[in-house]
């Protein structure tokens, strides 16, 4: 009977050895994932200076802004190449800016552009040219982008308004101060610029 009571006190004992051991492993590993969760949770925290004082702000999800930004760079680039004025420093620093966001493709049509006389017409009649944003479609699957609006061309006497459609694929790369969204613009090309309008203006 002794022998018996021995044994079923080595067996309990057993238990309750390995289930004090599996509560401690499980306290440990539910310790580490805590930590990891505080450590990745202070990593989204980032506090911003506002004259002097600390405001804490929350890091978002890269991936959800993403596609924000390739729209923004899509407008961005179309904006600085499509907006001219009779001025060649302008025109240049212009669409040198613009270059730091595509591939060669925009360099290309710069220079087809150029060797038509385009920008010489621009500084000759004193015109400003604008762009005016109607949308903006990504295919985030073939990183495909298309570009829908309107160019306005003022001269003196008259405003012409002309389609502008353009399509092209962009690429994530490293962010700069020249090329902040780190978006390049590729196989970029014009696909319809066709005239809508040529409105003359009063003359008084």
């Amino acid at each position: 009977m002794l022998i018996k009571n021995i044994e079923q006190r080595i067996k309990v004992n057993k238990v309750v050895s390995i289930a004090t051991i599996a509560f401690a492993v499980f306290i440990v590993i539910g310790g580490f994932f805590f930590a990891y969760k505080m450590i990745e949770d202070s990593r989204k925290s980032i506090y911003i200076l506002d004259n002097g004082v600390p405001v804490l702000a929350k890091q978002t999800d890269v991936l959800l802004n993403r596609p924000v930004e390739y729209k923004a760079q899509i407008e961005l680039f179309h904006r600085l190449f499509f907006t001219l004025a009779p001025d060649d420093a302008y025109i240049k620093d212009n669409i040198q800016k613009s270059m730091y966001l595509i591939d060669d493709s925009g360099k290309k049509e710069y220079t087809n552009l150029k060797e038509k006389g385009f920008y010489n017409q621009i500084i000759a009649s004193s015109s400003m040219v604008s762009i005016h944003t109607d949308s903006i479609t990504i295919n985030m699957e073939q990183k495909k982008f298309g570009f829908f609006g309107k160019q306005m061309i003022a001269r003196k006497s008259s405003v012409i308004t002309r389609k502008l459609i353009t399509e092209g694929f962009f690429e994530d790369i490293i962010r700069s101060p020249n090329n902040p969204h780190g978006v390049i613009l590729k196989n970029w090309r014009i696909i319809n610029n066709e005239e809508l309008s040529n409105q003359t203006k009063n003359s008084y």
